[in-house]
């Protein structure tokens, strides 16, 4: 089974804060990290590929720096990565994005001679938390998709998606190819060893730019081609309006209590 795995290089929300002043992400000193729903992704998709034999391809959307994201990928199991990268490609949103990424697995494809069985995504990235680019890449590619998926089993050229909703969990079958997105997974995803990392810092992760890709129009990527647009990003105001009652007997605090609520009018 080829299987083709989309992973962003995201900041490390627990190392993230947002300036005052200016409402914009700091970033300086800020590490990043491939998202980790993606790394759930990849870790679905190594299974698959140990237990059915094929290619793992891990591709990525971003700046130079997205690299090493894909680096620290092949050394937990993907057999190649490929990092999509070029200024007409910046400012995009999900629409665009999900576009580029469509229209590169498709070069992808063609520069590795194979056709994708499976394209597997993260549910969503926890820098965006919008959990849009993989169904729409589905969309793009006109592609049977799954999302929330917890596990994946493959049989007879079809797959059989353990889903994830409110009530616990559904079965869905559908037929190769398709997309499917992952969620957080019973088990954690393998470490790379000093072995692994040192081999994954040796490979060559190919560019591929606007020029790179022939099929695709440069009319739908980028600011000219992202149809939503981010007015403002701040920090929530946190307001302390409670009232603490110290020093004095339960009764007296439970009246207390009880006019402070008929005062505020809540009952």
């Amino acid at each position: 089974m080829n299987i083709c795995v989309c992973i962003k290089q995201v900041p490390d929300t627990n190392e993230i804060k947002v300036d005052p002043v200016t409402h914009t992400l700091v970033r300086a000193g800020v590490p990043s990290i491939v998202n980790p729903f993606d790394t759930y992704a990849q870790e679905v998709g190594v299974r698959l590929k140990e237990k059915l034999g094929g290619k793992v391809v891990v591709i990525s959307m971003g700046p130079p720096q997205a690299k090493e994201a894909l680096k620290s990928c092949l050394a937990v199991g993907a057999d190649a990565a490929y990092l999509i990268s070029g200024r007409k490609f910046g400012g995009s949103d999900t629409l665009a994005t999900s576009y580029i990424l469509s229209e590169a697995i498709k070069a992808v494809e063609e520069k590795e001679g194979l056709k994708f069985d499976l394209i597997l995504c993260g549910k969503q990235a926890v820098d965006g938390d919008t959990a849009q680019v993989g169904p729409e890449i589905a969309e793009h590619l006109d592609l049977p998709q799954i999302t929330y998926a917890l596990d994946i089993i493959e049989e007879d050229g079809e797959i059989q998606v353990k889903r994830e909703c409110e009530a616990g969990y559904d079965m869905i079958a559908t037929k190769l190819p398709a997309v499917v997105t992952v969620v957080k997974l019973p088990y954690e995803p393998r470490y790379p060893t000093i072995k692994s990392k040192m081999a994954a810092k040796k490979k060559e992760i190919p560019v591929l730019s606007e020029e790179d890709i022939p099929s695709i129009d440069l009319a739908c990527c980028g600011l000219k081609g992202s149809p939503t647009k981010v007015k403002k990003t701040y920090t929530p105001v946190r307001e302390k309006n409670g009232v603490k009652l110290a020093g004095m007997p339960a009764e007296e605090a439970a009246e207390q209590v009880v006019k402070l609520i008929y005062d505020a009018k809540i009952l």
